[in-house]
């Protein structure tokens, strides 16, 4: 038990320290995240050392389950492609040049309309594509206005991180907890809707009352129109995400597992934007971009932080922890610990790690344990950079587009956001369960 602790721990450490201090290394002309690279040697010595033994791995890799990782990654990725092919044909940056000319010169105005329009493509897309299309958005556009690029950005990044609670689809935590309890697309949203709501509009407040000098200044600049190209690629774009998010409402009546309702969607895409193209020999980018922009590193992040766990599983690890997390009141106890684990080792590994937690939990406590834990991997993004995959792209666009927003910053913001919004959810839960 000991001798897997001190390597998870190593493991956690290190990728904490990589995404601090040394988040890309660069090979010839590719550049290669840390964070993974980390995880998955730290995945290879529990292997290596039989503490993760292989046939358990294999096993849990194949287990004819929702909580199957594989099938997991098959989701997100699905869903990650219907959004980034969106984006990609130029939805996202559209409806936010639509936002500045209906703000009318006004911050409060942008402000606030810049808030909802962030939640609700949140809410049907997911918090990472948002957070990577909005972002450079808001810093160009505050840059030829002269107005302070903060009160929108943080506003921005709490909203991806919040509304990202009220779908399962909004965020691969909120994907690995639930299904991996076997809950549905309509059971997640029945329970979660509440939270997600308390959460968004405490944090709303916050931000607002945090910067309400700063939006007093008017708005020099409406920006430039963005007109989508192709309205085809846009129909076909938008009808397939609403088939499969009508589809997965109704996936727990008709048996049929999210994961296939997403792939089929996906596919889909992919074949009627590849046949288009044959048929009109129209350019490829669109569909050749999107699949440049996937997320590939997180699939070897995703399965060597699923093989650590294993280990600690194997060697009683996970056991204790829940058994110490169990004594308590399960909203509170897993809501918060959740929260303070995320910034500790990222809310992926995080959820994978609480998912197999409160397996000694009857009803209700197992439900609001787990839900209590979504909670906690969305809304622990807030805290620090490491809290999730979402703040670190997001650290890395403001150092990339010249917005100073130090580590301290980020902590400072943070703290004064997330307690409040986290504990709001938390009650949320607590009036809903």
């Amino acid at each position: 038990m000991v001798a897997t602790l001190v390597i998870a721990l190593i493991a956690f450490a290190l990728m904490t320290l990589s995404i601090v201090f040394f988040p890309v290394i660069k090979i010839g002309k590719v550049k290669l995240g840390t964070y993974w690279i980390v995880a998955l040697v730290g995945a290879a010595v529990l292997l290596a050392t039989s503490l993760a033994p292989i046939q358990r791995v294999y096993e849990e890799l194949t287990a004819a389950r929702s909580v199957n990782p594989l099938k997991i990654l098959v989701l997100f990725f699905s869903m990650t492609i219907l959004s980034i092919y969106l984006d990609e044909v130029g939805l996202f940056r559209h409806l936010a040049s639509v936002a500045t000319k209906k703000a009318k010169g006004s911050q409060f105005g942008l402000f606030f309309i810049l808030y909802g329009l962030t939640s609700v493509l949140t809410i049907f897309t997911s918090n990472d594509i948002v957070i990577l299309t909005l972002t450079p958005f808001i810093c160009f556009f505050a840059k030829n206005a002269k107005i302070n690029p903060l009160p929108f950005l943080i506003a921005e990044f709490a909203a991806a991180n919040t509304w990202s609670m009220m779908l399962i689809i909004g965020n691969p935590t909120n994907i690995y907890l639930a299904t991996s309890a076997g809950i549905t697309f309509m059971g997640y949203f029945k329970t979660m809707w509440l939270p997600t709501l308390f959460a968004g509009a405490v944090e709303l407040l916050l931000v607002f009352l945090l910067f309400r000098k700063h939006l007093k200044q008017p708005i020099s600049s409406e920006g430039e129109d963005y007109r989508i190209e192709s309205k085809p690629d846009l129909i076909l774009g938008v009808s397939l995400l609403a088939i499969c998010l009508v589809l997965m409402v109704v996936s727990s009546y008709a048996s049929f597992e999210m994961w296939i309702i997403s792939a089929g969607c996906a596919l889909s895409l992919i074949l009627v934007a590849w046949i288009e193209r044959l048929v009109t020999h129209r350019h490829w980018e669109y569909l050749g971009d999107s699949f440049k922009r996937l997320p590939y590193a997180l699939i070897p992040f995703v399965l060597s932080m699923f093989v650590i766990v294993v280990g600690l599983n194997v060697q009683g690890v996970s056991a204790q922890l829940g058994s110490f997390l169990n004594g308590g009141a399960p909203i509170w106890a897993y809501g918060y610990a959740s929260f303070f684990a995320s910034n500790l080792i990222n809310n992926i590994p995080m959820s994978i790690l609480f998912s197999s937690l409160p397996v000694g939990l009857t009803e209700p406590s197992f439900s609001q344990a787990i839900f209590a834990s979504v909670i906690g991997s969305n809304i622990g993004a807030f805290l620090t950079p490491m809290g999730a995959l979402a703040g670190i792209m997001f650290s890395s666009l403001l150092h990339q587009y010249e917005v100073k927003y130090t580590f301290l910053d980020f902590m400072k913001y943070g703290f004064l956001i997330a307690i409040p919004t986290i504990s709001a959810a938390l009650f949320g839960l607590f009036l809903v369960s």
